[in-house]
């Protein structure tokens, strides 16, 4: 894969990432957030911490897990893998804040480690496809 291929790459996961993850915080999960974590949210957004997450799991999304799985010829390693790293990745956020923060949801756990799961897969395997029929890989 060429410099060029990963950079491509890596901005098309962007696009999947974000847009995937901004329905599911801008619809879906918006009012779940802020019923069970409301005295925790601040009121405004802050995009750098934000945008500084993004840019680095998608990196990590893209070294391990659908680079790999372009590399040997099978996107459906990419769903797989990508789980994988997503559950680990919220659980590492949630379970700290489950251990850490008095009064932190177990429900908020729960729900972060499912979307964390299925975001990570969704977004590898379908990153891994576009990549792959845009790219020729």
């Amino acid at each position: 894969m060429t410099f060029r291929q990963m950079i491509l790459l890596y901005l098309i996961t962007l696009v999947v990432f974000f847009v995937i993850d901004m329905i599911w915080l801008g619809v879906v999960a918006k009012g779940f957030y802020r019923r069970h974590l409301g005295s925790f949210m601040s009121p405004k957004v802050n995009w750098i911490s934000a945008m500084l997450f993004y840019l680095l799991f998608i990196v990590g999304l893209l070294v391990f897990v659908i680079r790999p799985a372009l590399a040997a010829g099978v996107p459906l390693n990419a769903l797989f893998y990508g789980a994988l790293l997503g559950l680990i990745s919220y659980a590492t956020y949630d379970l700290t804040n489950l251990a850490t923060l008095k009064d932190w949801p177990l429900i908020v756990t729960v729900v972060d480690l499912i979307w964390g799961t299925v975001l990570g897969g969704v977004v590898s395997y379908v990153s891994a496809l576009i990549g792959r029929a845009l790219l020729k890989l």
